[in-house]
């Protein structure tokens, strides 16, 4: 007699794709959390703010925390060794432009500083981070060629 259920040990003939299903998007959600924590800078820093701004494409980033070293791209430097960085920067990079995203609370005279020293070496295309009034990150207006300026000041 020939049974009516399903065999046991034969072909395959259908895959349930309900579980592959579920294990993508776990999979997606864990992809799209971590990289929004990646993204997340490594020092914190409060940014004074901003009205306008333009994009700006950053070839040498400058980020003076309220405590800690100075890091220029990402690696820690002294203000003395800024000046060769950007030199070394420029030879690479001839239309290089640097920004600084100073702490608001960092000591004006040490942002000076750093302005001095990436003056000395050479790179004159230099602007400041800062946020917008909302907490949005803002770039900023490319300075004009050959001088050193700060741009989106708050009046």
């Amino acid at each position: 007699m020939a049974s009516s259920g399903p065999r046991r040990g034969g072909i395959i003939e259908g895959i349930n794709v309900t579980p592959l299903v579920d294990i993508v998007l776990v999979l997606l959600i864990i992809f799209i959390v971590t990289a929004k924590i990646v993204v997340t800078p490594a020092v914190p820093l409060e940014l004074p703010q901003a009205a306008a701004a333009e994009e700006l494409q950053t070839v040498l980033s400058v980020v003076v925390p309220r405590q800690g070293e100075m890091l220029v791209d990402g690696e820690p430097t002294t203000v003395e060794a800024l000046a060769a960085h950007a030199r070394a920067t420029l030879a690479e990079h001839p239309d290089a432009r640097a920004i600084i995203s100073a702490d608001q609370n960092v000591p004006h005279g040490q942002v000076v500083s750093i302005l001095d020293a990436l003056s000395e070496g050479g790179l004159t295309h230099v602007a400041f981070g800062a946020l917008r009034p909302d907490g949005t990150t803002a770039s900023v207006r490319p300075p004009v060629a050959g001088t050193v300026a700060r741009e989106d000041v708050v009046p």
